[in-house]
């Protein structure tokens, strides 16, 4: 699989669309919430994940709180708008456009919710952002600038399509390609079978974080590494975890973060920019499955390909 032409990775300079990208995260967190309280409990928050789809961000099927059925809800980036669908086949659209703030939207997206799928009361406190002000009430964050959301979601289902390719082979549990809601990130996770003691109490992470796995993701920068980057990352991590070379040559451990990065625009300058992000994220697994002690085999198969479909 080839990675195309340069141009077809756009450039995502984070300090030019830093108010959108705020904008857009919070937006996210309305579909996150309503995931979160709708959706059957699942392993490690797996049903408060969302999903890149074709179009943008959307949840899974949720049931409606009526019984009426199933709903999805959606963040188009391509119209611009948020869509509420029944599975009966009715219909919400709510605009995304420049100086509808997060409040307004929040507001009409719960709205048609309830309207097509009865009652639903969601928390709105953002949850892992620098801001505090519930959703239904910020009207600080209304900058939405189309063509800026645009070239994110270029990038973003870039990014999407390698980290599927990384877990498509791997025969052990591993999650979708997530798109989290909280860290505004894509990720996806093998796991090894074996539990982990999380590294703190709080809910989030004691749920998220009790099992042995490696993750691989991109997101598109924020406030603590203001550029768009992939990022990989095992957990429990034993000492000299950071030591290794992987490839290509332009990735590089953060101590701050601790996690390995390879940063977009080298990406995008490579010859193949999908086979370059697949290339780290494979060797970032590499490493990890050899100094975490995973089962050989279930390591190995990560570098394989699942047999024909007869």
């Amino acid at each position: 699989m080839t990675g195309g032409s340069v141009t077809a990775w756009p450039a995502l300079p984070y300090d030019a669309w830093r108010d959108t990208c705020d904008t857009l995260h919070a937006h996210t967190q309305v579909l996150g919430k309503l995931a979160s309280a709708l959706a059957p409990p699942e392993p490690q928050l797996q049903h408060a994940a969302l999903r890149l789809g074709a179009r943008g961000w959307e949840t899974q099927p949720l049931p409606a709180p009526d019984g009426s059925g199933a709903i999805v809800v959606g963040l188009d980036l391509c119209d611009h708008e948020a869509v509420v669908q029944h599975s009966d086949g009715r219909i919400a659209r709510v605009p995304l456009a420049p100086d509808r703030s997060v409040g307004t939207v929040t507001r009409e997206v719960v709205a048609a919710v309830r309207s097509l799928a009865g009652p639903v009361e969601i928390d709105p406190t953002p949850q892992e952002t620098p801001w505090q002000t519930p959703l239904d009430e910020d009207d600080a964050h209304a900058t939405y600038d189309p063509a800026q959301v645009t070239a994110y979601f270029a990038a973003a289902t870039r990014a999407a399509l390698v980290l599927a390719e990384l877990r498509a082979p791997y025969r052990g549990r591993s999650t979708p390609v997530n798109a989290w809601w909280g860290s505004f990130d894509l990720a996806v996770s093998l796991f090894s079978g074996l539990p982990a003691d999380p590294p703190a109490a709080d809910f989030i992470t004691r749920n998220a974080m009790n099992a042995q796995e490696v993750a691989v993701g991109w997101w598109p920068g924020d406030a603590r590494y203001p550029k768009a980057a992939f990022y990989a990352y095992a957990f429990p991590a034993p000492a000299g975890f950071e030591l290794a070379t992987l490839s290509p040559a332009e990735a590089r451990w953060d101590a701050t973060l601790g996690e390995y990065l390879l940063d977009w625009e080298d990406v995008r300058a490579a010859d193949d920019p999908h086979e370059t992000a697949l290339a780290f994220a494979l060797s970032a697994v590499q490493h990890a499955c050899a100094v975490c002690n995973w089962d050989p085999a279930l390591a190995a198969s990560a570098e394989g390909r699942p047999p024909p479909v007869a």
